[in-house]
């Protein structure tokens, strides 16, 4: 069955039984087809070097064939763009999300300046893919049905799995608003999988560092348990309530094999953890991915979160 709208559109939402499809991607037995995503390449030999100065990742010390994601922020911290990527030893495969390729490829254009590096739209002849057990990567679009194999999952599926995991979806679980603080708790050296903190200075760098230092971002990504007695799942971007007051932003949501019907949200930092929230109509409680005090002098408890 294929999704007719949203940003997967032209995918496949699902083969007939999406909760078994969930179980066998948990199991690291099923595939999922990501051909709709954009993908692009960047060579040259300065290409590693230039992304590490202008993105939130640490791209100088990548090594070939390790998979990595970074974001484009603006001055203020904000983001803008993400796109994941692999570096062969030679070209950095990249792909970004559906909708966003040509934002993406102009602001990069623009940063170039005398670096030595080229930016390429290779859609037409390679395609993403998610292997089983593997993380996304770029094959020729003739190799598409050999790397999937028979057993594959959905769009359905991969989706209830990544929100079960507490792991936003930039564009969907995120606004104009959003800073990375507000999406993962820190570590020793990094703030999720797309921003290193012991790099040097990049744009919106300055942001990402202060609420690091100070701790409290201003909303925390949170995952919502949605009352599954409900027969439909809220929109994106639809206010989350607390007596009939906006306390955040509604992101994704899907209905999980194990947990039902959940979703990601952004909610302010200074909810109650315990506060019984309402989404177009339909309760949610609350389970912490990011801690309201997320910062250099906290860190998170064992098993705070699913990531």
């Amino acid at each position: 069955m294929k999704l007719v709208e949203g940003p997967d559109a032209g995918a496949t939402w699902h083969y007939g039984d999406p909760f078994r499809e969930q179980r066998a991607l948990v199991a690291d037995r099923a595939s999922v087809d990501l051909s709709h995503r954009p993908v692009f390449t960047i060579t040259g030999a300065d290409r590693l070097r230039w992304l590490n100065d202008i993105s939130s990742q640490d791209f100088a010390s990548l090594a070939p064939g390790v998979p990595t994601v970074a974001y484009i922020l603006d001055a203020q911290g904000h983001l803008t763009h993400v796109f994941g990527a692999l570096d062969d030893g030679t070209t950095l495969w990249c792909h970004t999300e559906p909708g966003h390729l040509e934002p993406l490829l102009a602001w990069l254009r623009r940063m170039v300046f005398a670096a030595r590096v080229e930016i390429a739209d290779v859609g037409d002849e390679y395609a993403l893919v998610l292997p089983p057990g593997g993380a996304p990567s770029v094959v020729s679009r003739d190799r598409v049905d050999g790397v999937l194999g028979d057993t594959r999952a959905g769009i359905w599926a991969m989706e209830a799995v990544r929100i079960a995991s507490g792991t936003p979806r930039i564009f969907v679980d995120t606004d104009e608003r959003t800073i990375p603080n507000e999406l993962a708790n820190p570590d020793a050296d990094a703030l999720g999988p797309a921003v290193h903190l012991r790099k040097g200075c990049y744009p919106g760098q300055e942001t990402v560092a202060r609420v690091y230092n100070l701790g409290r971002p201003p909303r925390r990504l949170t995952l919502l348990h949605l009352d599954g007695s409900v027969d439909r799942l809220p929109p994106v971007g639809a206010d989350v309530l607390l007596d009939g007051r906006a306390v955040g932003r509604m992101g994704s949501s899907e209905r999980h094999y194990e947990l039902g019907p959940v979703g990601l949200a952004l909610l302010k930092r200074t909810l109650a953890p315990d506060a019984e929230l309402v989404v177009d109509g339909i309760a949610a409680s609350q389970e912490l991915i990011v801690s309201p005090d997320a910062g250099l002098h906290w860190r998170p408890e064992p098993g705070l979160g699913r990531g």
